[in-house]
């Protein structure tokens, strides 16, 4: 038996099963969790989280929050999670290029461009995300 996981945002429940291996984006790198982890409690920041359980694999792309590992469940608390399947390419990559055009106009004084940054970043993880489910038909 894996280790259940449930990723929640203030709006819904975004996935919620069991798995083999789980790997989050933590501030200091990704961290792979196994079942019997030991507790933990720890901010993640903006990035991709890849859930294995078997030959299965599941992809989603979080805008940071908060991970809690206890020996038997994992739950993270994101401030925004999309599956793959839910990703708009389009829209994604519409963001990507107001975000890239953003960074290119601004002047050095612009606080704006700590912001624009953020976004390229959303949009460059939410369109790898969505490309791995074009890669394999296994993902949710």
């Amino acid at each position: 038996m894996g280790i259940r996981i449930d990723i929640v945002t203030a709006e819904r429940l975004v996935f919620s099963g069991d798995a083999d291996l789980v790997v989050v984006p933590g501030v200091d790198g990704e961290m792979a969790i196994l079942p019997h982890h030991a507790s933990l409690m720890t901010m993640i920041q903006p990035g991709e989280v890849r859930i294995k359980m078997g030959t299965e694999e599941y992809y989603l792309a979080v805008s940071g929050g908060f991970l809690e590992v206890k020996p038997e469940r994992i739950t993270i608390l994101a401030d925004a999670a999309e599956r793959a399947d839910e990703i708009d390419i389009a829209r994604a990559e519409a963001a990507k290029r107001r975000a890239e055009e953003r960074l290119t106009s601004r002047t050095a004084a612009e606080v704006s461009g700590i912001s624009a940054e953020a976004a390229l970043r959303r949009a460059l993880i939410r369109l790898r995300v969505a490309q791995k489910k074009r890669q394999r038909k296994t993902i949710v």
